[in-house]
C-alpha cells in the first residue's frame, strides 16, 4: 500500500520524503490554511520534493468554477492531482477534466455508492473518509471493503486513497481490507516506526555493544 502525507506543512513533507516513507501528498484548504502559507506557492513547493502525485483542492463548488480551477491548478506542476469534491458537479468536473488527459482525486466519499459513481467518472483516486465515519459508529474499514469488492468485480482502475485516518491502526486496517494508498498525518506516520520494546531493546543493544569495549570503524 502506498503511503501519502496529509499535510501542506513543507518541513514535514521534506523530512518524510528524505526517510523514503512517502509515495506523494494530499492538501486540502484547511491544510493549506494552517502552513500559514499562499496556496499556489505551497503547492507548487510541495510538488518540487516529491515526484508522486501532490492532491490539490479546488475551492468552487459549481461545475464552471471547478473546471476553470482544476485547470489553473493542473498548470503549477505535472504531478498535481485535482481534488473535487463528491458532488453530482464535482462528478461532472471529474469526467471533464480525466477527459482532457488530467488526474484527479474525488474526495469525501462516504458511501460505497459514491466511490461507484467517481470510478464511472474516471477518478484517479477515490478518497474514503475513514475516520469521520467511525466518529459516527459507522466502520470505516467496512467501506474499504465494499468499494474494492465493487471495483474488483467491474474492473475499475480507480485507486482506493484511505483518508481521514486517525491512527496506526487505521493504516493497518487499511491496507488489510485492500486500499491502493492511504493518507496519513505526519505525527501518524512517524509513530508508526515506534514500539516500547524496539526502544528498549536498542538501548540493551547500545548497552552491551559499549560494555563489549569494540568499534565497527
Amino acid at each position: 500500500m502506498k503511503l501519502f502525507v496529509d499535510t501542506a506543512i513543507v518541513e514535514d513533507i521534506e523530512e518524510l520524503n528524505d526517510y523514503g516513507l512517502i509515495d506523494g501528498v494530499t492538501t486540502n484548504p484547511t491544510l493549506i490554511a494552517k502552513s500559514g502559507g499562499d496556496f499556489k506557492s505551497v503547492i507548487k513547493t510541495i510538488c518540487g520534493i516529491v515526484d508522486g502525485p501532490v492532491s490539490a483542492e479546488v475551492a468552487a463548488t459549481e461545475f464552471s468554477g471547478m473546471m476553470a480551477e482544476g485547470e489553473h491548478l493542473a498548470k503549477i506542476a505535472e504531478n498535481v492531482v485535482i481534488k473535487l469534491p463528491l458532488t453530482l458537479d464535482g462528478l461532472k468536473a471529474c469526467r471533464a477534466l480525466v477527459s482532457k488527459g488530467h488526474k484527479t482525486n474525488v474526495t469525501l466519499c462516504f458511501t460505497a455508492n459514491q466511490a461507484l459513481l467517481a470510478a464511472k467518472a474516471g477518478a484517479s483516486f477515490i478518497s474514503p473518509f475513514v475516520g469521520r465515519l467511525d466518529d459516527i459508529n459507522i466502520d470505516g474499514m467496512d467501506l474499504i471493503q465494499d468499494i474494492r469488492q465493487i471495483y474488483d468485480i467491474a474492473g475499475f482502475e480507480t485507486q482506493i486513497l484511505a483518508a481521514s485516518i486517525r491512527t496506526p491502526n487505521h493504516v493497518k486496517g487499511a491496507a488489510l481490507a485492500g486500499a491502493d494508498a492511504a493518507t496519513i498525518p505526519a505525527a501518524v506516520i512517524k509513530s508508526m516506526a515506534r514500539h516500547t520494546l524496539t526502544d528498549a531493546g536498542l538501548a540493551a543493544f547500545v548497552q552491551d555493544w559499549k560494555s563489549a569495549g569494540q568499534s565497527i570503524l
